[in-house]
């Protein structure tokens, strides 16, 4: 069946780095836009990020902007989201979820979710 997994997350100490991936099976991810989104307890969900189906494009939320860079490999069916200088305000759940394009807000199908935990 169709589903979209997150990895990567984890605990990390203010400053340092982290990689989450975003793979689908059950489908390709090719013809996607990929956004990342992330929910902190007791906040609304805010999306971090987004891509385009080619990899072209791209945007960023102000708040993680020269510190987080998405990319793909869509060969690997696979969407990353690498972080870096990373504060403790990062600390959520971060899902990834498809869409016809980044300017949409047609989210259709999401993963899990992964912990990342910012913390000294």
């Amino acid at each position: 069946q169709l589903q979209l997994v997150e990895s990567g997350g984890g605990l990390v100490q203010p400053g340092g780095s982290l990689r989450l991936s975003c793979t689908a099976s059950g489908f390709t991810l090719d013809s996607y836009a990929i956004g990342w989104f992330r929910q902190a307890p007791g906040k609304e969900r805010e999306r971090v990020s987004c891509i385009s189906s080619s990899g072209s494009d791209v945007n960023y939320a102000d708040a993680v902007q020269d510190r987080f860079t998405i990319s793909r490999k869509n060969a690997k069916n696979t969407v990353y989201l690498q972080m870096t200088s990373l504060k403790p305000e990062d600390t959520a759940i971060y899902y990834c979820a498809t869409s016809g394009g980044c300017f949409r807000e047609d989210w259709d199908y999401w993963g899990q979710g992964t912990q990342v935990t910012v913390s000294s």
